[in-house]
């Protein structure tokens, strides 16, 4: 079966472009960066309807979903520094994503979601001297009976494994966390994945909260409820579905961001547009220098739409039986990278941009896309700073051998996400020409 997002219908409102040369208000190194999304400074389309589709190559049925517009909260203050709140849609668990500046300030949005009294904060040596402080302070201000424990574990890739895992049952058990604690999963990727694993399986799941503070977790993994660990044999293939009570994203967390993180964040961005949404793809063409400049309405519009993109797939499929799998687009390429390579060695983004131009490159071969789009993929992410192709210790056999077990294989055949008609529309299939794929590997491998 073939799962195709090829109905994808966009009516979007254009804004005035905005000239090379101009700055927008707000600063970012040293200060506050004050995020809006300001009509008129920046080319910000407003999402008014979006359906995607679940296509049997059989029956041709089809699953479609509107995408509503940003619900506002109707417990925010006036106050409040929440710029958006992008609902997950999944029935009773069903969660906000609150984004905005200086969120981290505004102690009701973390204690409201707090179940019971005891709080563990998991973070890592690198965000912990940055935020943690801050984090327990706005967990327990106004409210004596909250205790906080935290757990500061080693940082990077290498590390996303039981060994470090364990280190947080450790600290649970230690500090005798009960059923009705809460867990805060405060750091990127790594730390929300082993947070919110060890969340589903402490006591056999607890509640748990994301605070990401890279652009990677703020788009993509702290949104939808995948947490897991790597194996040395392949990458995230212990793990469990499990939703968090809500994501914090303090878009100022951003400002301490290095240059190449957040750079990796963005091919996570590339993606959305790529598979589902060539508006904003379309947008980030515009908009990539100031996105790499970290300008605040750029940077937030990126964030709100790549949630939005992301909430409104896991909602049609929250644990990945066809239509969410498209969310993994070079994915399969990029994780082979990570685990023949080396864990840590390249930043997820990384290898995820070198494996979107593979798969647009298959893709192509496949007759199924024009070379304009391979061009286009190809500048947008030389824009972002990002690799265009794997390292060259990466070999065909090594590649095969990683993408054997990859979690898109199913009964021995390998399903990939491949581009497939107009931009912004792509397919999760195992039916496609062996061919393409091993001339593909051969292209960018010397061996």
């Amino acid at each position: 079966m073939a799962v195709s997002t090829s109905s994808i219908h966009s009516t979007l409102r254009s804004s005035p472009k905005l000239p090379a040369a101009t700055r927008l208000p707000g600063s970012v190194s040293g200060h506050r960066a004050v995020l809006s999304l300001r009509r008129g400074d920046l080319d910000l389309p407003i999402l008014a309807s979006s359906s995607i589709s679940l296509r049997s190559a059989g029956n041709r049925s089809r699953i479609s979903a509107i995408a509503s517009p940003v619900t506002e909260g109707t417990t925010r203050t006036a106050d409040s520094k929440v710029s958006t709140i992008v609902e997950v849609d999944l029935g009773n668990r069903s969660y906000p994503i609150y984004i905005g500046s200086g969120l981290l300030d505004e102690p009701d949005l973390l204690q409201r979601h707090v179940h019971g009294k005891r709080v563990l904060v998991v973070t890592n040596t690198t965000i912990a001297p940055l935020y943690l402080d801050k984090v327990i302070k706005a967990l327990t201000h106004g409210n004596s009976k909250i205790s906080v424990e935290s757990v500061i574990l080693p940082d990077g890739e290498a590390y996303k494994n039981m060994e470090t895992l364990m280190k947080v049952f450790d600290k649970a058990i230690e500090s005798r966390m009960d059923r009705r604690c809460t867990f805060v999963a405060l750091g990127g990727g790594v730390i929300g994945d082993m947070c919110g694993f060890a969340a589903a399986a402490f006591l056999r799941g607890v509640n748990f909260i994301q605070i990401p503070t890279t652009l990677m977790a703020q788009v993509d993994s702290s949104v939808g409820g995948k947490t897991g660990i790597n194996h040395p044999l392949g990458k995230n293939l212990i793990g469990a579905f499990f939703q968090p009570q809500s994501v914090l994203i303090d878009t100022d967390t951003l400002n301490t961001l290095p240059e190449r993180e957040l750079a990796s964040g963005l091919g996570e961005v590339v993606k959305y547009g790529l598979i589902r949404d060539a508006e904003f793809f379309e947008w980030q063409e515009k908009n990539m220098q100031a996105l790499l400049a970290r300008d605040p309405s750029a940077l937030a519009y990126a964030i709100k739409r790549s949630c939005e993109n992301k909430a409104e797939v896991v909602a049609l499929d929250e644990k990945e039986s066809g239509l969410r799998a498209t969310l993994n687009l070079g994915h399969t390429f990029g994780h082979a990278i990570e685990t023949g390579f080396g864990y840590g060695q390249w930043l997820h983004g990384e290898a995820v941009a070198a494996g979107m131009v593979m798969a647009v490159d298959m893709s192509h071969r496949l007759g199924w896309i024009d070379d304009t789009i391979v061009k286009r993929v190809l500048n947008i992410l030389q824009q972002a700073k990002l690799p265009t192709a794997p390292p060259e210790m990466m070999t065909v056999e090594k590649f095969k051998t990683a993408m054997a077990v990859d979690k898109k294989v199913a009964d021995g055949l390998l399903r990939l996400i491949l581009l497939k008609g107009p931009l912004g529309n792509c397919v999760f299939t195992g039916n496609y020409d062996r061919k393409a794929l091993d001339d593909t590997l051969h292209a960018f491998c010397k061996s």
